[in-house]
Formats: structure tokens, C-alpha cells, sequence
């Protein structure tokens, strides 16, 4: 039943939006892959520090290092997630909200890795752009709430409407 429909949709599709479902799944395999490479790197440099006695959450590097990494792999998997999005249809195009949510996650991994002997100037940039990224976000959100909870009250009542 699944593959009709599947079969049913791609037929509607027009050329570009059918070129834009291929790309969207090369690239989620990509990122697929690298979400587990780097996932199996975490755990093995885990795992390592452990063994060797050298893990000390406290210790600056070794938490640079543990969370750096963790924070990579939230950024790949919040890439994946918009990718799997266009894929399943509920949007067109990577979102400009994904987007920023994207860029705000790496400026505070950036954050979290930097040295503590860092220049002002350099730390005050980052937060600058953090700020500004998170204004942006959420002057986003304050438009598309009110849109978003319309869309959900309409399928609320057309679930109401068949039963």
C-alpha cells in the first residue's frame, strides 16, 4: 500500500521537485554516515580517556574535547532532521528557522571549545552573533506560531470532521 502511494506522489511531482527528493535523500545517507563515524569516534575517544585514567570532567581540555564532539553530532543530526523534512514533504526547502537553529548550535559549540585565554574582543563577536542569530530566530518564531497554531486547529477539526 505504501509503495502505491509513494509510486501515486512521484508521479505529481514535477522535474525539479523529484530532483530535489533525490539530492535530499544522497544527502541524508551522507550525513548519515558521518553522524555514525563521528558518533563511533566519540564513544572510542571515550572510552579511551576512561581506560587511561585521563577522564576528568573537570579538567578544561578533556571537557572541550567530550563536548566538542557531542555538540558536532547535535549540529549533524539537526541537519538530517531538515533534510529528512524536505524528503517527507512537510516543507519544500531547508527552512531558514533550521538554518538559524544551525548556526546558533555552532557558535555555542564554538563557545564551549574555546580557549579560556580567548581575546575579549573575539568572545564579545561570538556573543554579538549569538545574539543577533537568536533575535532572528525568534522574530521567526513570533510570525509562524500564530500560523502554525491555525494549521493545527484546522487538522484538529478535520479529524473531528471525519469521525
Amino acid at each position: 500500500m505504501n509503495l502505491d502511494k509513494l509510486r501515486l506522489q512521484w508521479r505529481v511531482l514535477t522535474f525539479y521537485e523529484r530532483f530535489e527528493q533525490i539530492i535530499a535523500h544522497i544527502l541524508s545517507i551522507v550525513i548519515s554516515v558521518v553522524i555514525i563515524v563521528s558518533l563511533w569516534q566519540l564513544i572510542r575517544a571515550v572510552i579511551a580517556l576512561l581506560l587511561s585514567g585521563a577522564f576528568d570532567a573537570l579538567d578544561h581540555a578533556v571537557f572541550q574535547a567530550v563536548f566538542g564532539m557531542v555538540m558536532t553530532l547535535l549540529i549533524a543530526m539537526e541537519f538530517k532532521h531538515s533534510i529528512i523534512r524536505v524528503m517527507l514533504r512537510r516543507d519544500h526547502i531547508v527552512q531558514v528557522k533550521t538554518v538559524i537553529l544551525v548556526a546558533m548550535l555552532a557558535i555555542a559549540r564554538k563557545f564551549i571549545i574555546l580557549d579560556p585565554a580567548a581575546d575579549p574582543a573575539h568572545i564579545a563577536a561570538l556573543a554579538a552573533g549569538l545574539v543577533a542569530l537568536g533575535s532572528v530566530y525568534w522574530l521567526m518564531r513570533q510570525r509562524d506560531d500564530p500560523v502554525d497554531a491555525a494549521t493545527a486547529e484546522r487538522t484538529a477539526q478535520d479529524r473531528e470532521d471525519r469521525i
